[in-house]
Formats: C-alpha cells, sequence, structure tokens
C-alpha cells in the first residue's frame, strides 16, 4: 500500500505542476478569464490532494486497518472525478460535465472523513 500511495501522490504531484504551468502558459490566451479560474482550480485541489495522498502513505505503513486506504481510494477518486471534469469542462467547453465535479468533491470530503474516523479511533492525547 506505501508504494502505490506513494506513486499516485508523485504521479498527481508532477501532472499538478505539469498542467498548473500548461494552464499559465500554454492556455492562458485561449481560455476565458473565468475558464482560466476554474482551470486552476483543479490544478491546486489536484496539488492538495496529492499531498494528502502522500500522507496516506505514510499513515498506511504506520497505523493498522482499511481507513486509511479508503481515505487513499477516496482522494484518488476525488482527484480524477473533481480536477478531471473541470480539466475537461474548461478544455471542451461541455458544461454539463460540471455534473461530475461535485462527486469529486463528495470524495475529498468522504477522504478526510476516513482520516478524521482513524484519528479519533487512535485516542490517546
Amino acid at each position: 500500500m506505501l508504494r502505490s500511495y506513494l506513486m499516485l501522490a508523485a504521479f498527481f504531484g508532477f501532472t499538478g505542476v505539469g498542467l498548473g504551468a500548461f494552464a499559465a502558459h500554454g492556455l492562458k490566451g485561449r481560455l476565458s478569464a473565468e475558464y482560466l479560474a476554474i482551470f486552476q482550480t483543479g490544478v491546486l485541489y489536484q496539488l492538495i490532494h496529492a499531498l494528502a495522498l502522500f500522507g496516506v502513505a505514510l499513515l498506511a505503513a504506520q497505523i493498522p486497518g482499511r481507513l486509511v486506504s479508503y481515505a487513499g481510494i477516496a482522494f484518488t477518486l476525488g482527484i480524477v472525478l473533481f480536477s478531471g471534469s473541470l480539466y475537461l469542462l474548461t478544455l471542451t467547453n461541455v458544461g454539463k460535465l460540471g455534473i461530475i465535479t461535485p462527486f469529486g468533491g463528495l470524495c475529498f470530503l468522504v477522504g478526510w472523513a476516513f482520516l478524521g474516523i482513524t484519528a479519533w479511533r487512535l485516542g490517546g492525547v
């Protein structure tokens, strides 16, 4: 599990930086300011949750149980659904793709909830 989540964190971190640079340099004159901001929101959430996946990898090596792994799955799905739908929405101008975005946001929330439950179950101070 450690290797899988570290690889996911590296992949999403790498592609997040690349997509951010692509937006800043390659899309600046091609997208409206509104769509560029939407694309950048996708990049921001991807990078934040790439770091969250890194944390999941470290926690999975230290804490037994499935909740940490479930958090990693939820974060991964969140990146794909939330950020992916925003990228596709801005690049294709297909507004109906925005229907997918909240499901990605829900996955992010579920992932953070799993981490919170994991912390609660650890007990102590």
